[in-house]
């Protein structure tokens, strides 16, 4: 391995987790992520003196490695979720339609993205949003709830233009009486259109005054025809939804360790048991975990028929830690390679760890960078909040398993927004047939993974193409550019809040001016001659 020294770049120089919100350019407005290191050092490569690195100069597809690490080409697109047309104010209490309550179900990134629905949802019945439920009771038995994951302060204050946020329905006095309202309780059909909500919701709303929709994971079409409200997602998912101060401190802490010592890749390894039963791929299994495995299918997922090779084709498999390391030895990454892994309990445990572990020894998780009272944040939800965070801020991740895993597709979708962050995105399909000689003895070379490998986006911008999710890719509706040809992708003058206060307040005037007029003829006179 030949190396070469590299001097620090500016990013470098600074403090490298410095915060910055790509909606405030020039504005001196900050978000919650750090800009991606432009150097082209390799990963795992230590500070040398007078400021300089020695790293390894491995070649991908004829350049080298580090390059990977300046992230993919823009094209001049940066990230912007600031309305683009007239953005009117949240109703007040008097003219709201009613109270919306939601149940948000499943793990903390399928809870995200139902969040945004609702906020969403709201905006589309012209109600006032209750602050969200989030299901405890089905998989996490974590009490946290939204305030014990989520800065609720910061969630309202960031939303105040786009939806009214109350921490619960008030009570309500009628003849003499106080009740509470609970709110009638709907089942939204999944994927549910804008039009459901316009009519359906709204009429149940405006008759009891408030619903209750239960549960509520993916009960939003993805497919908006209205570009302003798919800016309002990335408004909720990139800058309202903030974790708590103390998941936020344990996530930097950990980047800063990791970071002392050069750069660092992250790694989701979904290879848990319930998504191998839900996938269904048992062959490399043996008999007593294919049990095991059956199990747990037949208890929690439909019935049907698996085809183990035919699903491995199909590109269905969560890949094997002995295959994301041959992967990533075939792209040029070798054992100096610090790796950050997210992951749950694996199954299979040491025996499907080994081989990962014999090509990538420095492996790290949050239990082994932050011992002690790291440790001690890191557990339940937020557990998986800190691995979120230190995922995002990591100069290179690598999804194992991109299916139905909101894990990997929500920071997929994330680390774009927040600058085309470098994202190896593995196309199982193409690789299963190479995977598949390998796993039956057949001798292969690094060239055929290199060949499938050279075709991926690295998380540059590409065109969104189902069943690809808006949360994964939110090009272009939150993207623009400064010198676009189509109008509609221009970059807004200033970031998002200057944005949705300048309408506030136009809105404002013009109420004062209405008010102004009912009570002054000579001005209702000055207008009808304008």
């Amino acid at each position: 391995v030949l190396t070469l020294s590299l001097p620090q770049s500016r990013h470098q120089r600074s403090n490298p987790n410095t915060p910055r919100d790509p909606d405030a350019q020039g504005s001196g407005q900050r978000g919650i992520v750090a800009p991606a290191a432009r150097a082209g050092a390799a990963l795992g490569g230590s500070g040398g003196a007078g400021g300089r690195h020695r790293v390894p100069l491995l070649l991908l597809f004829g350049r080298p490695v580090g390059r990977l690490l300046q992230g993919p080409d823009s094209n001049g697109w940066r990230a912007s979720s600031a309305p683009r047309t007239y953005w009117p104010p949240p109703p007040t209490e008097s003219e709201s339609n009613g109270y919306l309550r939601v149940r948000c179900n499943g793990g903390l990134n399928q809870q995200r993205s139902a969040i945004c629905n609702a906020v969403v949802a709201a905006r589309i019945m012209n109600a006032t949003l209750v602050l969200p439920e989030l299901d405890t009771n089905s998989f996490w038995h974590d009490e946290s709830g939204f305030v014990g994951i989520y800065d609720v302060p910061h969630f309202i204050k960031t939303l105040k233009y786009d939806v009214r946020i109350v921490m619960s329905i008030p009570e309500i006095t009628t003849n003499g009486k106080t009740k509470k309202l609970k709110g009638q309780q709907l089942r939204p059909p999944r994927d549910a259109p804008v039009s459901w909500y316009a009519t359906d919701a709204l009429e149940t709303m405006k008759k009891y005054g408030a619903i209750y929709l239960s549960p509520f994971s993916h009960r939003l079409a993805e497919d908006i025809d209205n570009p302003e409200l798919q800016r309002l997602r990335c408004r909720v998912n990139y800058h309202a939804l903030r974790f708590k101060p103390n998941i936020m401190k344990t996530s930097s802490e950990i980047v800063n360790k990791l970071r002392s010592e050069g750069h660092f890749m992250s790694i989701h390894l979904r290879f848990e048991l319930d998504m191998l039963a839900f996938a269904g791929c048992f062959d490399i299994f043996k008999p007593q975990e294919q049990k095991i495995l059956w199990k747990y299918r037949e208890e929690h997922f439909a019935e049907k028929e698996l085809i183990p090779m035919k699903i491995r084709l199909k590109g269905k498999c969560p890949l094997t830690p002995e295959e994301v390391g041959f992967i990533l030895r075939a792209m040029g990454f070798d054992n100096r390679t610090r790796i950050y892994l997210a992951s749950g309990e694996l199954f299979g445990g040491k025996r499907f760890m080994k081989p990962f572990k014999t090509m990538f020894p420095r492996l790290e998780n949050h239990s082994t960078v932050g011992p002690g009272k790291l440790e001690e944040n890191t557990q339940g939800l937020a557990g998986s909040a800190v691995d979120y965070m230190v995922c995002l801020l990591s100069d290179i991740f690598m999804p194992t398993y991109d299916g139905p895993s909101n894990f990997a597709n929500n920071l997929m979708g994330h680390r774009m927004y927040y600058g085309f962050r470098t994202t190896i995105t593995p196309n199982r399909k193409a690789l299963a047939p190479i995977l598949i000689d390998r796993m039956e003895g057949r001798h292969i070379g690094f060239e055929r993974i290199r060949r499938v490998m050279s075709n991926t986006h690295f998380g540059a911008p590409h065109k969104r193409v189902h069943p690809e999710s808006f949360y994964t890719n939110s090009w272009p509706e939150c993207f623009c550019q400064t010198d676009a040809k189509n109008h509609a992708d221009r970059c807004p003058p200033d970031n998002i809040n200057d944005v949705l206060e300048s309408q506030f307040q136009s809105e404002e005037e013009m109420e004062e001016a209405r008010a102004s007029n009912q009570t002054d003829p000579s001005s209702q006179i000055e207008e009808l001659t304008i």
